[in-house]
């Protein structure tokens, strides 16, 4: 990754105009969002720095009113659009838990040293998250949980995993 795509971190989508003067319905897709969509919070759109006025909250999405779009029409225009941070706003996670953006791209190996692929998305569910990994045997779900993961190294751009019975034989079955 160049450094430039990791200077700002995505934390929501624009989604659509809510009412008529320019408050924005927000997909949110930060583990934080009582923190992040705050009064006063500094946001970035298409790299523009904005300063959140008020939010609301409306079945799971924020209705965010930023300080400079005051009209639907001003707002329309943001439809669509990713709302960032700067890198330098995250929060330190504790030792062993990382953010989505920071695993996405790692390639995954087995302990034994197989090159499964690359992590290209993270699903959440209730229990725990599920790396989707694409490589060579095509799309494998991988459990994040304990027993599956045994190291993230950043550094090395690397995540070890053991496979559980039954989780690459599945994939290697549909290859034959």
């Amino acid at each position: 990754m160049k450094s430039s795509e990791l200077e700002y971190v995505t934390i929501g989508q624009i989604l659509a105009p809510w009412g008529i003067k320019g408050k924005l319905k927000v997909k949110i897709t930060t583990d934080f969002p009582h923190q992040r969509f705050t009064p006063s919070s500094k946001i970035f759109i298409n790299r523009q720095p904005m300063t959140i006025d008020s939010v609301e909250w409306h079945k799971g999405k924020a209705i965010v009113k930023l300080h400079t779009i005051d009209s639907i029409e001003e707002a329309q225009k943001l439809r669509g659009q990713p709302i960032e941070i700067h890198h330098s706003q995250l929060q330190p996670l504790p030792e062993g838990q990382y953010y989505h953006f920071q695993l996405i791209g790692l390639e995954v190996q087995t302990t034994r040293g197989e090159r499964l692929g690359n992590i290209t998305e993270i699903l959440t569910v209730e229990s725990n998250d599920i790396y989707v990994v694409s490589g060579n045997r095509g799309e494998i779900l991988i459990p994040a949980i304990e027993d599956v993961v045994k190291s993230v190294d950043l550094n090395k751009g690397c995540i070890i995993i053991e496979p559980i019975e039954g989780l690459l034989s599945l994939n290697q079955k549909a290859d034959r």
